[in-house]
């Protein structure tokens, strides 16, 4: 086991060698070995002095002086006493060297010598359309394509089918796939950067030049060797680069640190890790045919928005560090004000998670002994110690870390109760049934049918109403509300009601509508059903058991109690097309207002004493209640006919907006503005901004822009800017029917105004996935006719966070084409990061 602790002007390394462990002391003026606490050489290094930075490859280690020469040693056994040798061989310290990485490679991708595994016990395969394969025959050449495509040649190929394959595959000699089992001879290596911006890759322990890369802080999207068609190096000091190698412009990017890493099982995936002074570029390594190694680096996408922590040896602190085992997984953490973790998780995909809360890492170190299995200790800002675990009821390998809940049930609606904190969940189950209701004359009759056992019965749904407490994330036993057979939970959410013994007047209930479904014959009727929680008693050894449900009020309807809401401490219902306004008292509803809509509500969402209204055909209606008068009345609609999936609030400061979400997979935003002509006079609700998805959304709430977590760390002109943009504004979340996350931000206008022009940039400049063109695919989409032009004035969130992927070049080229620094847009990435952040 290898622990590399970096700290400025000191460096420990821990190394495990013949079952006794040595160390090595790495100081600014020299480099000591030691045996515990025996000291078994010192060597001095005052002519390079101070050194700086140091890698570790098992057995060798390599050094940096602050002039930027490198130093390598390996350690030997001398007549049985451990040495620490200092290599003969020497990069060149011209131009200076400015970080380094020594890694060993168990992976086998690092080698000159490329062999063709497809050459290999296969020979040369050619697919021809799903009837088998193309053989060629032996000693056979073919110089022309045109000959092979349409010529004779072609006639020398014989097709040879799957089935065929499978028996060659028998014989011997076609266990072509062991080679991939057996373990790779590892090899060492030596990274380096240089002041210049090459990137440089040594072998060791001869240090010959194997592989160049020019200005690698400039992010590309690959990174090619520029001695490929070079004759190789024996001596690089004889010979200068720039007259072997072309050189590129620089950028204006500097690297502060690399990283290579052997992550995913066994280290058979090496990852490249580079730090600037401005993002983190991680690449994969794979092979390539051509270069004296055959390999090549390729840029893998990310969401890391980097902040170092302040300080004059930033380039000399290691802010990248490998880990082994935290909790079962190995990778790298970035250490920063936003603190990543980078996991290669088991399905080969590469996750990062960021480190939440006020938490700032200087330094970071795996941590395993009894009380704290697999962990992590750091250091914060405070310069306080701590050690920490991952969570072991979590799962990292997605995008969020998440945890999944066997239920045995599906569970179809759920709303939080903020008196109790606790869950309140619906639950489904489907049941094979014989019976069913059919009309008898003026009522309806229950018959049982027995067609035998092979008829295929029609399934029952059978809905329940339970209690999850969020602690342990089980069912609360005995609190349960089942309802009846054949009836349907249609709408549930947690009201809040005007009662007289609380001290704020209101009292949270749990209200469940319902419909009785039995078939199209029979008139459709539903209940309103109104629970309190309770606390009792709990039982011995069943803490959960204090929770109960207690009926407040129950009663069957004129129809489907389709939504439900509520509006100052008032009960409002859908049934149908009327909507109902009640008053909860002594356990009983009474009716204060009505009012008569369009043709199906589904949905209702509050605010104050405004009432936004979805109808399942005729788009959304805003309705007012006036306590003072008792009165339900409409103040503005869309007249535009639309099937509307889901609806809920845009609150911008003093602004309220409404978010629609429609069958075509559009999200529509519209705005009551009465002193617009085009509203005459408030009754229409204009439409202010479009934009297509491409999937249905069924969902939505709201939460408050977060902003604790960064006001901590900023200072307090910058904390005013901050809370004068976002101060007062809401996160819209979404969810879709195809299983996707997203949400819709409020932006201020000057930070709208910079990445809309960012966004109208990136649609021309960059290659697009298949040549589709994003403002088309975003633009509203309906099956009907529409009767007014898009409004779009929506940024794509997808597109513009594109824009950190691309190399430094042709961010300084495109922030010049509309008059911006880099450091702006990056400002305003990091401050939507920052704000919906919430999770």
């Amino acid at each position: 086991m290898v622990l590399n602790t970096l700290f400025w002007k000191r460096c420990k390394i821990y190394k495990r060698l013949n079952s006794e462990v040595r160390i090595w002391q790495v100081t600014s003026k020299s480099i000591r070995l030691l045996q515990g606490t025996r000291l078994l050489q010192n060597i001095p290094f005052d002519k390079e002095a101070p050194l700086v930075m140091a890698s570790v490859a098992d057995p060798y280690v390599c050094v940096l002086s602050q002039k930027g020469s490198v130093l390598t040693l390996a350690l030997r056994e001398a007549k049985g006493t451990p040495r620490l040798a200092v290599n003969k061989n020497t990069v060149s310290p011209s131009p200076p060297v400015a970080t380094l990485c020594a890694y060993r490679d168990t992976s086998g991708i690092f080698t000159s010598k490329y062999e063709d595994f497809s050459q290999s016990g296969q020979g040369n395969l050619f697919y021809s359309g799903g009837f088998g394969y193309m053989k060629p025959e032996p000693n056979l050449k073919v110089e022309d394509e045109e000959d092979l495509l349409y010529g004779d040649a072609g006639n020398s190929f014989k097709v040879t089918s799957m089935a065929d394959m499978a028996i060659g595959s028998k014989m011997k000699g076609s266990d072509w796939w062991r080679r991939y089992l057996q373990t790779s001879k590892p090899t060492y290596w030596l990274l380096v950067t240089r002041n210049n911006g090459n990137f440089e890759i040594y072998s060791m322990p001869d240090l010959k030049l194997t592989y160049l890369v020019n200005n690698v802080a400039n992010g590309s999207k690959v990174l090619t060797d520029s001695m490929e068609f070079v004759p190789l190096l024996t001596n690089p000091d004889d010979v200068n680069q720039s007259d072997v190698v072309v050189s590129l412009p620089t950028c204006q990017g500097e690297v502060m640190e690399i990283l290579i890493v052997g992550l995913g099982n066994h280290g058979n995936r090496p990852m490249l890790f580079i730090r600037t002074n401005t993002d983190i570029l991680i690449y994969r390594v794979f092979r390539y045919a051509k270069g004296h190694l055959k390999i090549r680096f390729r840029k893998m996408n990310h969401d890391i928005l980097h902040q170092s922590v302040d300080g004059d040896c930033a380039r000399f602190v290691a802010q990248m560090r490998y880990f082994g085992n935290v909790f079962g997984y190995n990778g790298v953490n970035i250490c920063g004000r936003n603190p990543y973790f980078v996991l290669l998780t088991q399905k080969g995909e590469m996750r990062t998670h960021r480190l939440y809360g006020r938490t700032v890492i200087k330094s970071f170190a795996p941590f395993n002994n009894v009380n704290c299995p697999n962990g992590f200790i750091y250091f914060d800002d405070t310069s306080e110690l701590k050690i920490a675990v991952f969570p072991s009821y979590l799962t990292y390998d997605a995008d969020w870390p998440m945890r999944k809940i066997p239920l045995r049930c599906t569970p179809m609606q759920v709303c939080y109760h903020s008196q109790r904190k606790i869950y309140c969940l619906v639950t489904n189950t489907s049941e094979v049934s014989q019976k069913y209701y059919r009309f008898n004359g003026e009522d309806k009759e229950l018959t049982d049918e027995n067609k035998g056992e092979r008829f295929i019965y029609p399934n029952v749904d059978k809905f329940t109403v339970v209690l999850v407490a969020p602690t342990t994330w089980e069912i609360v036993p005995s609190a349960q509300i089942d309802l009846d057979e054949w009836e349907h939970v249609t709408a549930f959410k947690n009201v809040s009601l005007q009662c007289e013994g609380t001290r704020s007047g209101l009292k949270e209930y749990i209200c469940i509508g319902t419909n009785y479904n039995y078939s199209e014959d029979i008139t459709s009727r539903g209940r309103i059903l109104i629970y309190d929680i309770i606390e009792v008693v709990p039982e011995p050894g069943k803490p959960l058991t204090r929770y109960r449900f207690k009926e407040v009020y129950t009663k069957e309807q004129k129809g489907p109690v389709s939504a439900i809401t509520h509006v100052l401490g008032f009960l409002v219902t859908a049934v149908g097309q009327k909507i109902y306004l009640w008053q909860l008292k002594d356990s009983d509803l009474v009716g204060v207002a009505f009012i008569d809509t369009n043709i199906y509500v589904h949905e209702m969402v509050s605010v104050k004493s405004l009432i936004l209204v979805a109808d399942v055909y005729k788009s959304i209606s805003i309705l007012r209640f006036q306590e003072e008068y008792r009165t339900l009345s409409l103040v503005s609609r869309d007249y535009q006919p639309q099937t509307v999936f889901s609806v809920d609030y845009v609150v911008d400061n003093s602004n309220l907006g409404f978010i629609v979400t429609d069958s075509d997979g559009n999200i529509i935003i519209y705005m009551h503005q009465p002193e617009s002509r085009e509203s005459f006079g408030g009754q229409r609700l204009l439409r202010k901004a479009d934009y297509h998805v491409g999937q249905r959304i069924n969902s939505m709430f709201r939460i408050q822009c977060h902003m604790h977590e960064h006001l901590q760390q900023r200072p307090e002109q910058v904390e005013r800017r901050l809370f004068s943009n976002y101060d007062h504004k809401h996160v819209t979340f979404y969810a879709t029917l195809d299983g996707g996350l997203g949400f819709c931000l409020p932006l201020p206008e000057k930070t709208y105004r910079r990445l809309f022009m960012l966004q109208n940039l990136l649609m021309v400049h960059s290659a697009h996935l298949c040549g589709l063109n994003p403002k088309v695919y975003r633009t509203i989409k309906s099956t009907k006719r529409m009767q007014s032009n898009p409004a779009r004035c929506v940024v794509d969130g997808d597109l513009i966070w594109s824009f950190m992927q691309l190399p430094m070049n042709e961010k300084i080229e495109l922030a010049k084409k509309f008059g911006t620094r880099i450091d702006e847009i990056y400002s305003d990435l990091a401050e939507i990061q920052a704000v919906t952040s919430v999770f």
